[in-house]
């Protein structure tokens, strides 16, 4: 299986994730040209994608959703809710109503030779989810845009080999810094964003011995930067209640505005 990060952060995000035969992206955040840009840069078209996995409809996941769809033609996949909140979403523009595709929380659905499993998680939106993606034994999750985890969270998670992982804030800048007060208690709450430090409780509960990376993601350009992030959450691991330390597995942070990790495994 691969892992791409074409961007993450509170500005825009797409993720192309697959196998050797099958390519799928989850949500399409940024432009049109900067997503072709992106599947480019890792050796792809975007006639080898299979289609687009939407967790949520806020801008900063669907922001090049239309160009997609109406230029190539790719299926867009969503809960019935959150595909509802796009067709209302004008500034996508009008999209073939055949590319849109209802799909359930719970229920894996088969694309290509992947296994692709929308979960539900807690957010400000209409009908949220992250996202399983399994090709034979090997997994990958893309977990972002959620105010808190809880059991049924963690159990769908448990034995993952690669996360793709929020960790949007620093708590202590968001709370000095300019937002007004009624976004900060937004963010905070759990309706909002994992902070670094619950994103690394998060991760020490789902470790194991044959996990192989972690990619923190969906930084906040204002209220995080990628140093605190990646020191903040190995030290959660470290002094957490689980064997592992935070040196002991790959991290990585996802740029914001560019292409970066590649994960192979």
């Amino acid at each position: 299986m691969r892992l791409c990060s074409i961007a993450s952060g509170s500005s825009g995000n797409c993720i192309l994730a697959g196998s050797d035969r099958s390519h799928i992206l989850i949500d399409a955040g940024i432009s049109g040209k900067r997503i072709q840009e992106g599947i480019e840069t890792f050796g792809l078209k975007p006639e080898d994608v299979s289609g687009i996995f939407i967790t949520h409809e806020h801008m900063d996941h669907i922001q090049g959703l239309g160009v997609m769809a109406r230029r190539h033609g790719l299926p867009i996949y969503g809960t019935e809710q959150t595909l509802q909140a796009i067709r209302r979403c004008g500034s996508v523009g009008k999209i073939d109503e055949g590319l849109f595709h209802a799909i359930h929380v719970d229920e894996p659905l088969t694309v290509g030779d992947l296994s692709v499993e929308p979960i539900h998680v807690s957010h400000d939106a209409a009908d949220p989810v992250m996202y399983v993606i399994r090709h034979g034994s090997r997994s990958a999750a893309v977990v972002t845009d959620l105010g808190k985890y809880d059991q049924y969270l963690i159990d769908k998670l448990l034995g993952i080999h690669v996360l793709l992982l929020e960790a949007n804030h620093d708590v202590r800048m968001l709370e000095m810094g300019s937002y007004p007060y009624p976004l900060k208690q937004r963010i905070l709450g759990e309706r909002g964003h994992l902070s670094n430090e619950t994103s690394g409780r998060l991760l020490g509960m789902l470790l194991h011995d044959h996990f192989e990376a972690v990619v923190l993601g969906h930084l906040s350009k204002e209220n995080n930067y990628e140093k605190l992030a990646y020191e903040t959450v190995r030290l959660e691991v470290t002094l957490g209640d689980n064997p592992y330390k935070g040196s002991d597995f790959p991290m990585y942070v996802a740029r914001r505005d560019t292409p970066s990790q590649e994960i192979y495994w």
